[in-house]
């Protein structure tokens, strides 16, 4: 084996090398049953993260105007906590934060119905921690997803 091939398959992760030697991974969501593209397939990372900050600004904004008057030291804890209860309301009630609903995602459970309230909560909480919603499966859901048996889909 050449030594540039050998550095190519490192750099490209275990993924890539499987691949190449032949393993089909098929599409993110394939193996929850869910379309490759459009409606109710998997969505992107770049999606997400956009809802997860536009969630964020919002109950920034609402911390800092509203509730600390201005006070920006003071404003970090209840940005944490409004983020916290908008998104243990939202996704529990109708599927999605206004964040999430702005850039066409929802969350659902695997099987495709609606979280319990239970779920929710876990799914909420390992969020607010950022690093399992970090860590991803092959069908780009965090930790804090795949505990929480749910998926983020498009509208």
């Amino acid at each position: 084996m050449d030594n540039r091939q050998a550095i190519g398959s490192w750099l490209s992760g275990p993924k890539a090398a499987a691949e190449e030697m032949g393993v089909d991974f098929g599409y993110p969501g394939q193996r929850l049953g869910l379309p490759q593209q459009g409606p109710g397939s998997v969505a992107r990372f770049g999606r997400r993260i956009g809802a997860v900050a536009l969630d964020w600004i919002g109950c920034q904004l609402i911390a800092y105007g509203l509730i600390t008057g201005g006070n920006l030291g003071a404003a970090g804890n209840w940005t944490l906590g409004l983020f916290v209860a908008l998104t243990v309301l939202t996704v529990g009630t109708v599927g999605f934060t206004p964040g999430k609903r702005v850039l066409g995602l929802r969350v659902v459970a695997e099987d495709g119905g609606r979280l319990g309230f239970v779920r929710v909560v876990v799914r909420t909480l390992l969020l607010a921690l950022v690093i399992p919603a970090l860590i991803w499966d092959r069908d780009g859901r965090g930790l804090h997803d795949r505990l929480a048996r749910a998926v983020q889909v498009r509208i």
